[in-house]
């Protein structure tokens, strides 16, 4: 009988964590990456030094926990990338995931050397071990604390922070056996780098392609496609691991190219990978603290708290400095990213490997992993908002977002329903305005369901269903929340001669001759605006365009939804006729653009 009272006791335990877990993710939004460090805490105090005195050493179980949970993490991060967004920064977040990682390590090493008294291969080690940024902890603080960060900035984070863990792991991985079985040659690190990447490429990408084949072809009852992809990536990453591939390079792409393209129950699958990626972080975080014992942590928090404060304020920032050089970063970005390099449960994760193979002085990477993450949290996370805004990267959002309903329409996978309640102040109601890859289907009011020509005109307090491709649907966001109060005109402005911040400068070009530089046509006013500022944009931020200036008029979280066309000044400007004539052509373009 107390076999099975432990046993219920265990399931009473382990569904009031799970209950906690979930409660915290409205806690998370306020307080961000920081409250993870709660359910570090709790397990400590359920550990053996604590009040609970729970005896946990298996090492192997707290492997496959973090092993499941990072995979997850990882093709969470995947499945949101989108490949329009990250091939301006590919270069410098590939550089930053692996020159970046094995320059950190080795800027860290000579500290962990005389600090911790470790030979020249364990201080690499230990530098290895806290080497790589987290992702979930990167953009769960900037998305609780409300910020929208410049594209490439944002982009460059997403995209390291998403691949720099495989790099981590194959370095911590070749360092362990080195130490354990002794003398290895550059080459042979190169080549099983070499081998474990291109590997786990072709099987992330193949799997990728596998799922989106079988999302769109397997009639799958409701609700069973959102565990049908999560255990899928579960499938590709140990396929991987047992191939002696980088599992966690081919978990990624496989979300990428899932992410990237139509598939059906998008939205729920991703909702679902919301809940579990969160799940998945709190009992890491909870087994990790379990591990941890505060008497021997006491004995090593000095030269742990050198090697945190060498990592965060020396080694990161060269690295991140050195490996960014090649490319055109301000020194606001490049500062900014080398703040941001924040350590999450990977880097006690990555220290749990000495201590499961036996290694000499296993406990001390982990004690230091430990310290690492905690002064990272609570120092690099709380300053995250503020440094963002001193250094112009990202704008305080002073909307809240509308709550948008996405349906799945069967039969086809190009568009889907996305809903909205009309606000007094949105742009849709105010202007009209919608991009024209959506499409206004149905309106319902006072719980009667209308036509958008049977609803003409929409009132505030309606709710507005579009058609709009699934990969888009965020973007109307935009339309539906309110306005802030508008300044006075600018004189200059050609009357009511605005745009959407969706047109393309192509679009722009095309009615009113100005040169665009080439492979620029398909950027968004919008767009041009987060490029070409030097901070982020403000109502009545101007930016040059050929012989125009354009007028940033409106923002919707963060970011230019409406822009002013300003023509050349009067002793610049061109015959009266041609300015008549680009008025007429600007009316043209503005008519087909909004739809008015």
């Amino acid at each position: 009988m107390d076999s099975l009272d432990t046993v219920s006791i265990t399931i009473l335990l382990g569904a009031i964590l799970v209950m906690a877990g979930i409660l915290s993710s409205l806690l998370a939004l306020r307080f961000g990456a920081p409250l993870l460090l709660v359910f570090l805490v709790l397990g400590m105090l359920a550990g053996e030094a604590g009040p609970g005195g729970l005896r946990f050493d298996d090492l192997s179980t707290t492997y496959l926990v973090g092993s499941v949970a990072l995979a997850l993490i990882l093709f969470d991060g995947g499945l949101r990338t989108r490949f329009q967004t990250i091939k301006a920064v590919l270069a410098p977040s590939m550089g930053l995931a692996t020159v970046g990682v094995l320059l950190t390590a080795l800027i860290t090493a000579p500290v962990a050397h005389y600090a911790l008294d470790l030979s020249w291969t364990e201080a690499l080690l230990a530098g290895a071990v806290v080497a790589s940024t987290d992702a979930a902890a990167v953009f769960l603080l900037v998305h609780s604390q409300g910020l929208r960060l410049r594209p490439r900035v944002g982009a460059t984070l997403e995209v390291e922070s998403g691949t720099n863990d495989p790099f981590a792991v194959f370095l911590t991985l070749m360092l362990v056996e080195l130490i354990t079985r002794g003398g290895s040659t550059i080459w042979y690190v190169m080549f099983e780098f070499v081998r474990e990447a291109a590997l786990g490429t072709v099987i992330g990408v193949v799997g990728g392609r596998a799922v989106v084949m079988a999302l769109n072809r397997v009639a799958l009852p409701q609700g069973l496609h959102a565990p049908f992809v999560t255990t899928a990536a579960l499938v590709v990453f140990g396929a991987a691991q047992m191939l002696h591939a980088s599992g966690f390079l081919a978990v990624y792409l496989a979300g990428m190219i899932i992410g990237n393209q139509p598939t059906r129950a998008h939205n729920s699958v991703v909702a679902f990978l919301d809940a579990a990626t969160w799940l998945a972080q709190i009992v890491m975080f909870v087994l990790l603290g379990l591990l941890v014992s505060p008497q021997r942590l006491m004995m090593s928090i000095g030269p742990a708290v050198l090697v945190a404060l060498a990592l965060m304020l020396v080694a990161r920032p060269v690295a991140v400095f050195l490996c960014l050089a090649p490319f055109r970063f301000n020194w606001r970005e490049r500062l900014f990213i080398a703040w941001v390099g924040l350590r999450g449960a990977v880097a006690i994760f990555l220290a749990s490997i000495p201590m499961m193979v036996g290694l000499p002085k296993a406990h001390l990477y982990f004690d230091v992993a430990f310290v690492v993450v905690i002064i990272s949290l609570l120092l690099q996370g709380w300053t995250l908002g503020p440094a963002a805004r001193k250094l112009h990267i990202a704008l305080q959002r002073t909307d809240r977002g509308p709550r948008r309903i996405e349906l799945d329409l069967p039969g086809q996978l190009e568009q889907q329903l996305v809903g909205y309640a009309v606000r007094p102040k949105s742009l849709f109601l105010r202007r009209g305005l919608v991009p024209s890859w959506s499409k206004p289907t149905l309106v319902i009011r006072d719980e009667r369901i209308l036509t958008p020509e049977e609803a003409d005109p929409v009132a505030a307090g309606d709710y507005v269903y579009l058609l709009a491709p699934p990969e888009k649907a965020e973007a109307l966001d935009r339309f539906f929340v309110d306005m802030p109060p508008s300044t006075a005109p600018d004189p200059h402005l050609l009357g009511d001669f605005v745009v959407p911040g969706e047109t393309t400068l192509g679009d722009l070009a095309a009615a009113y001759g100005v040169s665009v530089r080439a492979g620029e046509e398909a950027l968004t006013l919008a767009d041009y605006f987060d490029i070409h500022l030097d901070r982020a944009p403000t109502v009545n931020a101007t930016v040059a365009l050929d012989s125009i200036v354009l007028v940033a008029r409106s923002l919707g979280g963060g970011r230019v939804n409406v822009v002013g066309l300003r023509l050349p000044e009067d002793d610049d400007a061109p015959p009266p006729t041609r300015v008549q004539k680009a008025r007429r052509k600007l009316s043209k373009v503005w008519s087909t653009l909004s739809g008015v």
